[in-house]
């Protein structure tokens, strides 16, 4: 059975740092597309940074690059996002996704799909960047 699990969100003051985990069974997820997307009151779900099988690379949003790390620990089958610098603007629910089926994307493409393109989705975890 495959399976998501988020953790790490909580409240941090602006410039602090969280690194998400997302926890993964039931497929390995250095073989397929990973990515952490976030929703925020009121907007559209965004690809946050994504990293796949298919080219090797992570993919970040213009909005968080040079301050958010993608990575894996294959041991663990954990994918983790480091966020530092964190803004009030990062303020969302972030949630991890996968692409294990078909045609397996490159990150950038990971990051574009939408709700219905991923195979399967965690529950998410809340990040507050507030003072």
């Amino acid at each position: 059975q495959v399976q998501l699990v988020e953790s790490g969100g909580g409240l941090v003051q602006p410039g602090g740092s969280l690194r998400l985990s997302c926890a993964a069974s039931g497929f390995t997820v250095d073989y397929y597309a990973i990515g952490w997307f976030r929703q925020a009151p009121g907007k559209e779900r965004e690809g946050v940074s994504c990293i796949s099988s298919s080219d090797g690379n992570a993919y970040y949003a213009d909005s968080v690059k040079g301050r958010f790390t993608i990575s894996r620990d294959n041991a663990k089958n954990t994918v983790y996002l480091q966020m530092n610098s964190l803004k009030p603007e990062d303020t969302a629910v972030y949630y991890c996704a996968a692409k294990i089926r078909g045609r397996i994307p490159t990150s950038q493409d990971m990051c574009a799909l939408d709700y219905y393109g991923m195979d399967y989705w965690g529950k998410g975890t809340l990040v507050t960047v507030s003072s």
